[in-house]
């Protein structure tokens, strides 16, 4: 098999300099911009803890995203391989994140909780199962270095 290599590049853009720079730890926002080519720009911050702003999203929110977006499509195109007729999927995705003593952090887990309805109840079980091999397929969960946990609620299509 073939190892293919895929590159992505973004432009990463601090717009928070309110005139001072980063003069003193308090005198600029943690607003920042990441860009890509022909794509809709997203609006960022720290986290509000960080003295960020709580209506933008923060790296942390992202990398939670990240892990939920792709097991989400991993694991849709699992289900078609199976014949499984998924037809709605929302996952309320929450990460935890520590604290270190000098100040640093890391994650310590991510737990997707995804509500997928499907046209055919019968094969929830055979759908739980796919979790564990979208898991191993994630691009972005094979990249992190804590546990990405799965907790998926099935429900019946109506109509």
């Amino acid at each position: 098999m073939t190892t293919r290599t895929h590159n992505y590049n973004i432009t990463t853009q601090w717009t928070g300099n309110k005139g001072t720079g980063t003069s003193q730890y308090a005198a600029y926002e943690r607003s920042h911009t990441i860009i890509a080519e022909n794509r809709t720009a997203i609006y960022c911050t720290a986290d509000p803890a960080f003295r960020g702003d709580k209506t933008k999203y923060n790296p942390e929110l992202l990398l939670v995203a990240s892990v939920s977006s792709c097991h989400m499509l991993w694991y849709l195109h699992l289900c078609a391989e199976a014949g499984i007729v998924v037809t709605a999927y929302v996952d309320n995705a929450a990460g935890t994140m520590v604290e270190t003593a000098d100040g640093g952090g890391h994650f310590t887990e991510i737990t997707l909780a995804p509500v997928i309805t499907l046209a055919d109840i019968t094969l929830a079980e055979k759908a739980t199962a796919l979790h564990k091999k979208a898991n191993e397929l994630c691009f972005i969960a094979n990249s992190v270095n804590f546990p990405v946990y799965h907790k998926p609620v099935f429900n019946a299509a109506t109509g």
